[in-house]
């Protein structure tokens, strides 16, 4: 058994890159919540909006891996999915003092559009990664500052069936449309599309032997956050991010993989 979850793995994720990030979240009043918000703290993430739900259980999930290094995942949300607009009136402080807001589809979507109203008005960057893919509103789009979606995501939300380089950026086109400022889609071991008004670029991955995908595109997602809050530009970001990412998939497990800032620096491909 290993930590994991996909808001979790981002968290840890940005933390050993040096970012300074607060979580919230809810786990459960059990051994594996406790444990949880133990080992955030022990990684340096604030804590104080780590809410414990007493009725549901924390989320977990059960991993398989092929021989490809390719993954599937059986979520059971428990508490994630209690995670409610309500509980958020204790976090606004935490969004208020925040540059940047990062939000996956792992609880329920009325606190994801809630938040990302809340912040975008706010002047905040939402930064949305769409898993696990569902379909998504046009406000909330349109208050999205980027949106991180693999392909078989951004295949939901634009319509556009993705094969080749071409539909990919048919796809990032159809989803900037909608009214997201920029589109990142992740591509796997291929690296990733950046696109947006000014920008139509394919960002290589980094050729490694991978063990383990597990967690790599919560990893590309911490790592492109704080690319981003360094003030680096999103190809830079997102170069960064696929550096980042590609260490952690000749790793086994999801929090276990995410490298530390220093291993990312000396990084070579």
């Amino acid at each position: 058994m290993n930590p994991g979850e996909k808001e979790a793995n981002q968290a840890v994720a940005i933390a050993r890159l040096g970012g300074n990030i607060t979580f919230v979240c809810k786990t459960g009043s059990d051994i594996f919540g406790h444990q949880a918000h133990q080992l955030f703290e022990e990684e340096g993430i604030n804590t104080s909006f780590v809410l414990s739900d007493f009725k549901n259980p924390s989320g977990v999930a059960l991993i398989t891996v092929d021989s490809r290094a390719e993954n599937c995942i059986a979520v059971a949300s428990g508490a994630n999915m209690q995670l409610l607009p309500a509980d958020l009136q204790r976090a606004r402080e935490a969004i208020e003092e925040a540059d940047a807001i990062l939000m996956q589809l792992e609880i329920p979507i009325e606190t994801v559009e809630y938040v990302a109203h809340t912040a975008n008005a706010q002047g905040k960057k939402v930064v949305l990664n769409p898993a696990l893919a569902q379909p998504l509103s046009e406000d909330l789009l349109r208050d999205l500052y980027l949106i991180t979606p693999n392909e078989t995501e951004a295949e939901m939300i634009s319509g556009i069936s993705i094969t080749d380089d071409e539909s990919a950026i048919l796809a990032a086109r159809k989803i900037s449309a909608l009214g997201v400022d920029n589109v990142v889609i992740t591509l796997g071991a291929r690296g990733a599309l950046v696109y947006n008004q000014e920008i139509c670029r394919f960002v290589d991955g980094y050729k490694v032997k991978a063990i383990d995908t597990t967690a790599a595109g919560d990893i590309f997602n911490g790592a492109l956050l704080v690319g981003l809050m360094e003030n680096r530009s999103l190809i830079d970001s997102v170069r960064f991010a696929c550096k980042t990412s590609a260490i952690a998939v000749t790793r086994v497990g999801a929090q276990s993989s995410a490298p530390y800032r220093n291993e990312v620096d000396v990084f070579d491909q």
